[in-house]
């Protein structure tokens, strides 16, 4: 059985501490009582200061948070702070509100409450506040606010949600000067009740969408949990809407996922909400430069959710880049491929990663205009691990797309006049008939089953071997689908929006002899907005080389243990012909299919 405690670690980005020499810098414990939401919070924090900083030798400063269930002494959190302290930078790590000994329930990070908190941090480092002891700061690098009062030059760094909270208090406070979210959401929504038809980017489709019921679970176990946790927790902390350490609207929230039923009225105030207290509803107000870096294997904050914050920030001409790295919520965290950035190690010089964020910071925090920080985009490529492991461009997505069509005898094919016709079927369930991923097993380090199809329960499409050139492909791959299912139909225009079909598209790499691999264990839950009507998938983005004789494999299936599905038995036919059939559109960077 897991417990709260063996969840919390993982899941806040713990890394295994490492012996290091006596550090050139000063740490002193604080408490900060601010205002957020109505509520007064004590905020626990560290604030780290390298020798030889004071007023008449002033440095910029980081601010550094928790991954959700962490605190400011957990082992990435501490160790990022004491490694930016290490090179010269007046550090100030703090657990979130509802963390570690932080005052107040959990609110998500919502802009209003933890923004407007981290807003009254920067305001201890600009010295026009004192933490609750009386200390005060005056050797932090200011410049002149546009009002003419003190501005600190402030950078905040940190994972999931320690990355997330970022955005929200850049969008409340304009004195944040340069960002490095890694690993987190764009839209709550999406993350925990993803619909990948009909979604652009940023924009989650208008039907809600499969449950994702294993992370939520797991998420909302370790805030309920922060009562166990912290036994000596203060009134504040106490949640509403019978939770005992959530906010009452996350509560509600909750409750509703719970409920497997999606009514009109209390399913747009849940996306409403979900939406509100993410960047998807306040990137227009961000104007700090920001490094996004977002893992491959996230099966919870896939790489769509960075490249919907990408592309926004961008349009809006916030400086931005991106970097697709190899290790997520979903493997890699505690042990990092070699030359990756590992946080509880400090590695910046000697990893891809933390040299990009350097530069970032060298360039906005230190204002050294010379300073290279890299290209827009770069991706992780597990293939060339041993040499240089990424690849890079100057625009994303990095390729081109290459079409395959839906064969009606299950074969890919790369024009439609290859297309055979011919109808197939599927037929799910009452219960899960596919299994992707238990979902907290890569974080935590456990065994999970291979992914299967149980025979009946999903349709396969299968491509020609590769040839002498691997197919290499990089970016969010999308699929154009048509089914027919009267079931669905008869049930679609329900007042409740649980009625609709579901079904899980994915892809999949088949080896020479067989065996296949479900890419990073992703898959994208639909919700189908009108079973009489083509629709869109979004799949989640991938990074992945098909081998000389491997084949591409694309399936749609009934369900997924990870989900909640669908409400009663809904077959579902697939029809092809040489002028109307399914088509997936690849990101291909390398290299053809057949």
């Amino acid at each position: 059985m897991l417990t709260a405690t063996a969840l919390t670690a993982p899941l806040a980005l713990a890394a295994p501490a490492t012996a290091a020499p006596a550090a050139p810098y000063t740490a002193t414990a604080l408490k900060l009582t601010v205002d957020a939401g109505g509520r007064t919070c004590t905020v626990d924090a560290d604030l780290y200061r390298p020798a030889g900083v004071d007023a008449a030798h002033p440095a910029p400063a980081v601010m550094t948070t928790n991954g959700f269930g962490g605190s400011k002494s957990d082992g990435s959190t501490a160790a990022t702070a004491k490694a930016f302290a290490s090179r010269g930078y007046v550090a100030l790590a703090y657990s979130g509100l509802g963390f570690g000994k932080s005052g107040c329930p959990v609110s998500l990070d919502d802009p209003e409450i933890d923004g407007r908190a981290a807003s009254q941090l920067i305001d201890f480092l600009a010295g026009t506040r004192a933490a609750d002891d009386g200390t005060r700061v005056d050797y932090v690098t200011e410049d002149r606010a546009a009002d003419g009062g003190p501005d600190p030059r402030v950078g905040m760094i940190g994972g999931s949600y320690g990355g997330a909270i970022q955005l929200a208090t850049a969008a409340v406070d304009p004195r944040v000067d340069a960002l490095v979210p890694l690993i987190t959401w764009n839209d709550l929504s999406y993350s925990l009740d993803p619909n990948n038809a009909g979604r652009t980017d940023g924009v989650t489709g208008p039907v809600p969408g499969a449950y994702k019921k294993e992370w939520t679970g797991g998420f909302f176990l370790i805030g309920e949990a922060q009562g166990l946790l912290n036994p000596s927790l203060d009134p504040s902390r106490i949640g509403g809407a019978g939770c005992l350490h959530f906010v009452a609207d996350a509560c509600r929230t909750k409750r509703l996922l719970d409920s497997g039923s999606y009514p009109a009225d209390r399913t747009a105030a849940m996306l409403k909400y979900a939406r509100g207290v993410s960047p998807v509803s306040y990137l227009k107000s961000v104007k700090a430069p920001t490094l996004l870096v977002q893992g491959e294997a996230d099966t919870l904050f896939n790489l769509n959710e960075a490249t919907a914050t990408y592309r926004t920030l961008k349009a809006q001409g916030t400086d931005t880049k991106m970097i697709w790295q190899s290790w997520g919520h979903s493997g890699g965290m505690a042990d990092p491929a070699p030359g990756e950035l590992d946080l509880g190690k400090g590695n910046l010089e000697t990893s891809y990663v933390g040299r990009r964020i350097l530069a970032w910071f060298d360039r906005y925090l230190h204002h050294r205009t010379g300073t290279d920080t890299g290209p827009a985009f770069a991706y992780y490529r597990d293939w060339a691990a041993d040499g240089d492991p990424y690849g890079t461009a100057d625009t994303f997505p990095a390729g081109g797309a290459r079409k395959l069509y839906l064969s009606g005898d299950g074969r890919l094919v790369d024009s439609r006049a290859k297309v055979v016709r011919g109808s197939r079927e599927y037929r799910n369930w009452l219960i899960p008939t596919s299994h992707s991923e238990s979902s907290l097993a890569g974080t935590l380090g456990m065994s999970d089953p291979a992914p299967y199809d149980l025979r009946g329960t999903a349709l396969d499409w299968t491509s020609d071997p590769v040839g002498d050139t691997p197919l290499d492909v990089a970016g969010i791959p999308r699929a154009t689908l048509k089914v027919v299912s009267p079931a669905a139909e008869r049930t679609q225009h329900s007042a409740d929006a649980a009625d609709r079909l579901v079904l899980f598209a994915k892809l999949y790499d088949i080896a020479p002899d067989g065996s296949r691999t479900l890419v990073h264990r992703l898959v994208a839950p639909v919700r189908v907005p009108d079973a009489t009507r083509a629709f869109t998938v979004q799949l989640p983005g991938i990074v992945h080389r098909y081998a000389p004789g491997h084949r591409l494999r694309f399936t749609i299936a009934a369900s997924d243990g990870a989900y909640k599905g669908n409400r009663g038995i809904k077959p579902v036919t697939v029809t092809s012909a040489p002028g109307d059939t399914g088509v997936l559109e690849l990101p291909v960077v390398q290299g053809s299919v057949r």
